[in-house]
């Protein structure tokens, strides 16, 4: 994680210093290891450093190459390293002493636009080619590294922060109410507006080509749900996971520093940390931090839902780690909450950031700077249980029995409500589902005549209608990958984790790793009852067994719930009983005021505490927010 930034004056007007200096300056929370600025008439680009992996300690951005027709400026781990030195011919020095932007900028002069797609890793980078007269821009796969921009017919700027972007005089501050409106209805599978009318995002796996005349986009990398990897065993398939898998940890272990992995005691959070350890253990590197939340003092009939303790203590238990545990119950969800939405930029729907925002904090305390996160492998690997859909689509009803059965039986789930679930309701026709369904937006409590002027239920259905059903277990999964959400909670992830000049890396985000789960047939990821059985089966001898055969997931929201009421009743109260003009634009305030009534008589009901904290933290941002 560092920041990159930059001006490109399309008009011709001369670029000066003070402009990249402002820009610079906000985004110093980005990188205090260095700051550097490239400018050339009406080119300007810049750099803050983190320092975090060896190479990096060498890293010059913004970095020319040796004709002096190319700069470019990056937010860059790559991950492919010796594969690109060689392909790119730099044996003729020593890896240790290639930076990855060198690579990037190599590998742009041998393959022009489709390098990106060459590169695994992380990045948002930017190259000034002079001799195009073009700015080259690109982000990584799945979104982890930021980019945002503003473009006009006399200027195009860039920067890994809006607010970076909005340093500059020409970039307005418009409200963008059509994603106010996204946001209300907690639908965020819109990769490219924000809450800023004229800023966007490049979309994860996308690259741009800015020139005077020149603004394109293309899409460089998607997965492919036809692919299907077929091997001779279960016994093949675990161990090709769990090589892939290994070599998703190991790549992100590149540190100059110690290194940390999020622990909750789930699966995946596990699986991350105790390979991390053993890799770690091997190489006779420093040991590997855990970090983990826990609730000592939330009330029995929350902790019940919440309480990984005695998972998180199986793992530490085997060595080869620092733990470290940060107490969690006696904190508002709403903390810190003007320090928060100055580096959210934005309005945000993230309930438990509060928990992260703590934990960051007691990693920096301890000098990590790479800390691994299980985010996202719930959807990575697939639960799998559109296998049991399949079996019924293909007519396969004597091994649906079968499974459906196996499957109640493990989870403890009436074995008829298991055929619905699994069985029947998914063969349901879409057009039927629509046509039940309420708008999107409904039961959201948003003011009916603002989602009439932006037009959000015609939004919603023509968004729909540009989306392939999926029907198969494969293109299920396919879809869950692809959904906007996952950039919408990495580029959450990036901006609280930078507060603390921390770097995230997540192995459940490597293109590797996904291509493969994707590829494999639907009974290795469930099959006997067992959801997620691939990585089960090559985490074995790995994680402890306990863990390893464990089918609950805790519930964070077991504290988020109540605890914004303990903490933030006076707030809410204010904002939605006796001051809520900010809002009563966007939000019907009449619903709002019962959806909260309910929520105070049952702090557990999911819908209403969300609809609650969404339009409470919009008010609050549009309160500390100003607009031209």
């Amino acid at each position: 994680m560092s920041a990159i930034f930059g001006v490109y004056y399309l008009d011709g007007q001369q670029i000066n210093s003070a402009t990249l200096g402002k820009m610079a300056e906000v985004l110093a929370h980005r990188g205090s290891d260095g700051a550097d600025i490239w400018m050339q008439e009406s080119v300007g680009m810049g750099h803050r450093m983190l320092w975090t992996t060896p190479e990096s300690l060498l890293e010059k951005l913004p970095l020319v190459n040796r004709p002096g027709n190319l700069v470019i400026t990056a937010d860059a781990r790559i991950d492919n390293r010796d594969e690109l030195i060689c392909a790119l011919q730099l044996n003729d020095q020593p890896s240790a002493k290639i930076t990855d932007s060198q690579l990037i900028l190599s590998a742009y002069e041998t393959w022009g636009e489709y390098c990106p797609e060459k590169l695994l890793g992380d990045f948002a980078f930017v190259i000034w080619d002079q001799r195009r007269q073009i700015l080259f821009c690109a982000r990584d796969p799945m979104g982890i590294r930021p980019f945002y921009y503003y473009r006009s017919s006399q200027i195009f700027a860039f920067a890994s922060e809006i607010k970076a972007l909005l340093c500059l005089s020409e970039v307005p501050r418009r409200l963008n109410e059509l994603r106010v409106g996204q946001y209300l209805s907690r639908v965020f599978e819109d990769r490219e507006i924000t809450f800023y009318e004229d800023i966007l995002r490049l979309p994860a796996a996308h690259s741009l080509i800015v020139g005077y005349e020149t603004k394109q986009t293309r899409r460089y990398w998607s997965l492919n749900p036809s692919q299907e990897l077929r091997l001779s065993s279960n016994q093949e398939y675990a161990e090709a996971y769990r090589e892939i898998f290994t070599k998703a940890v190991s790549c992100r272990l590149r540190s100059a520093f110690p290194v940390g992995s999020m622990l909750s005691g789930g699966l995946d959070s596990s699986s991350i940390t105790c390979v991390a350890r053993d890799i770690l253990t091997q190489q006779k590197q420093e040991k590997l931090h855990s970090f983990s939340a826990i609730f000592p003092n939330l009330q029995a009939e929350y902790l019940r839902l919440i309480d990984e303790r005695f998972y998180v203590d199986l793992v530490v238990a085997q060595e080869g780690i620092i733990p470290h545990y940060i107490e969690a119950d006696e904190i508002s969800p709403l903390t810190d909450h003007d320090k928060i939405f100055w580096h959210m930029d934005e309005g945000f729907c993230a309930p438990n950031l509060y928990l992260n925002w703590i934990i960051y904090r007691k990693v920096r305390e301890n000098n990590v700077r790479i800390v691994l996160d299980g985010i996202d492998g719930d959807t990575t690997i697939s639960h799998g249980q559109y296998y049991l859909t399949d079996l019924i689509r293909t007519f396969k009803f004597k091994r649906f029995l079968k499974e459906t059965k196996a499957y109640a039986s493990r989870f403890h789930q009436p074995w008829m409500q298991v055929i619905w679930r699994w069985g029947m309701q998914p063969l349901i026709p879409e057009f039927i589902e629509r046509m039940i369904d309420k708008p999107i937006w409904a039961d959201k409590a948003i003011n009916p005549a603002f989602a009439q002027q932006i037009n959000l239920s015609e939004y919603f259905q023509e968004q729909q209608k540009s989306i392939d059903i999926p029907i198969t277990a494969r293109e299920i999964h396919w879809h869950s990958i692809n959904s906007g959400l996952i950039q919408y909670g990495l580029e959450i992830a990036d901006k609280l984790s930078s507060a603390f000049s921390v770097s995230l890396a997540f192995p459940f985000c490597d293109r590797r790793l996904m291509e493969f789960c994707l590829a494999i047939p639907p009974e290795q990821k469930c099959s006997s009852g067992w959801t997620r059985l691939i990585a089960r089966r090559a985490m074995a001898g790995i994680l402890p067994p306990e863990l390893q055969t464990r089918i609950s997931k805790a519930n964070l929201g077991a504290s988020f719930k109540p605890k914004l009421l303990e903490f933030e009743q006076k707030i809410l109260g204010e904002i939605i009983i006796k001051q809520p003009e900010i809002i009563e634009k966007y939000v019907d305030i009449t619903a709002l005021r019962a959806t909260y009534y309910r929520y105070l008589s049952d702090p557990m009901q999911e819908q209403d505490a969300m609809t609650v904290y969404t339009a409470i933290n919009l008010a609050i941002w549009l309160q500390n927010t100003t607009f031209l």
